[in-house]
């Protein structure tokens, strides 16, 4: 199998992670016997430096071509100031919607390896294995108007929380899938008490659950989930949530499992004829500036986020769960990055991703 990839490292640790997910990635399609076509493309900050845009058009058409997309990370602090159109995040806003990516998923595992490094309680996190697939098309992000106007007293900003019927449903046929081959129970994440939007989601979810009558389906309004999460997180299965809260509670639940840098993270599209996903792939975490170039990151969000690609845009289980258990094999063995607190000397992003290299390269010699 030929897999059409197109790599973009972005901005900040961005680029060291991605260089370790790539070198994961060719060591696993080797082994298995596929071919792999790499393009690489700029977004974000460096796509400003470079072109003036975070999403210039030579990316789009690479986007476009590719079989499925795999992003480092996007942002740095010296755009924090500037417009929302010349902000390095607006070109993931805008991969996003070229792409046509309606679900996020995210899932958040506690590891055995990884329980001292939750500051939780080590009897809440055992155990904890849940995904939340977040909306990505609607919502804050995306809806109009928006924008700042006025000056002085008067200077006012608006944001539009919009959502359709077709976008709730289809995102909530997705978490109900999923919750099919998982424990079978989905929790729907709204505020509808306050917001007519989440009634609007609440009585749409209710309706779609009703085509999966082996799911249980539960809602919790927004803040109160926020709590559950860090209280009793092994409540939940799948978390079926809206792009705002979505994006809030899935960055929260990092410290599920020890660390932001070992969460993965896949956008999903259309589902093509062969049953592949379109898709945009990238971990969890942001662009760690004060890090970046000092070959101290985590690569496992990163490395993660290629076994999702394999999987879901390629149908490639096997080598997805060769990469899912070198993770944990690694984890185990404490060849870990200072943010994972290992008991010895920490191990740097190359080191890591030379790691799981290895421990493929055993998986596959046993089979």
């Amino acid at each position: 199998m030929n897999l059409k990839i197109l790599v973009l490292p972005g901005d900040g640790i961005g680029v060291e992670v991605t260089r370790e997910a790539v070198k994961v990635l060719r060591h696993v399609a080797e082994a298995s016997g596929h071919t792999i076509t790499l393009s690489e493309g700029l977004l974000g900050g460096i796509a400003i430096h470079k072109t003036g845009t975070p999403f210039p058009e030579e990316t789009q058409k690479l986007a476009l071509e590719a079989d499925a997309t795999f992003l480092g990370a996007v942002g740095l602090p010296e755009f924090d100031s500037a417009p929302p159109e010349k902000r390095p995040e607006r070109g993931l806003l805008g991969i996003r919607k070229t792409l046509q990516v309606y679900a996020n998923l995210r899932p958040v595992r506690s590891y055995k390896a990884l329980i001292d490094s939750s500051p939780l309680k080590n009897e809440l996190v055992d155990g904890t294995d849940l995904i939340i697939v977040r909306e990505l098309t609607g919502g804050l992000y995306y809806g109009t108007p928006r924008g700042i106007s006025g000056t002085g007293p008067e200077e006012r900003a608006v944001n539009t929380m919009t959502y359709t019927r077709s976008e709730i449903e289809r995102v909530t046929h997705m978490a109900f899938q999923l919750a099919m081959k998982r424990r079978k129970k989905v929790t729907s994440v709204d505020k509808s008490n306050v917001l007519e939007n989440s009634q609007l989601w609440r009585r749409v979810v209710i309706e779609v659950a009703a085509h999966y009558p082996d799911v249980a389906l539960d809602h919790i309004l927004v803040d109160n989930c926020a709590m559950q999460l860090v209280l009793t997180p092994k409540r939940f299965d799948v978390v079926l949530t809206e792009n705002l809260f979505g994006d809030i509670l899935s960055d929260e639940a990092a410290v599920l499992a020890g660390s932001i840098g070992m969460l993965p993270s896949a956008s999903i599209g259309a589902q093509r004829p062969s049953g592949a996903w379109v898709g945009l792939y990238e971990p969890v975490h942001g662009s760690a500036p004060d890090i970046a170039g000092q070959n101290k990151a985590n690569p496992l969000g990163a490395i993660g986020s290629i076994a999702a690609m394999l999987e879901y845009s390629f149908g490639l289980t096997a080598e997805a769960n060769a990469v899912y258990k070198a993770i944990e094999g690694v984890l185990d063995s404490g060849r870990v990055t200072a943010d994972l607190k290992p008991k010895g000397a920490p191990a740097t992003t190359s080191e890591v991703g030379d790691a799981i290299c290895q421990a493929v390269a055993v998986l596959e010699s046993r089979k």
